[in-house]
């Protein structure tokens, strides 16, 4: 296996368990937000934000190993939590049950997540 397949695999695993943790967390706050307002797109939105920042965070650290700053963090937020905010609109569109709100939306961010990471917020010129 080549060394740089290597070593892009052992990236995508540590920010597979920063997103395991991250996807219980957006669970969790989704289904309090929605049991409060019953709006899916409102609740996604925010369970993304709380989850999102500490996502960023461990990211940051753990996986990326680079240095946190606003614009990084906004940039990440900011896409991010525009696709959130989609999927949770588009649940409402299409009246899709609650649970199945954040489960996509798991799936969609922890690609669509990785690969804006890696290769816009946390870029590395010497790759």
């Amino acid at each position: 296996m080549p060394t740089r397949f290597r070593a892009c695999m052992n990236i995508f695993f540590r920010y597979l368990l920063v997103g395991v943790f991250n996807t219980v967390l957006h669970g969790m706050v989704f289904y309090l937000f929605y049991a409060v307002s019953g709006w899916q797109a409102l609740s996604n939105f925010l369970a993304f934000v709380v989850a999102a920042s500490q996502s960023y965070l461990l990211n940051a650290r753990y996986t990326f190993n680079k240095k946190t700053n606003a614009y990084s963090y906004m940039l990440f937020t900011g896409a991010m939590g525009s696709v959130s905010f989609l999927v949770g609109w588009a649940a409402d569109h299409f009246q899709t049950p609650a649970l199945l709100t954040p489960i996509f939306f798991s799936g969609v961010s922890l690609v669509l997540g990785f690969l804006f990471s890696k290769y816009v917020v946390f870029w590395d010129e010497s790759q």
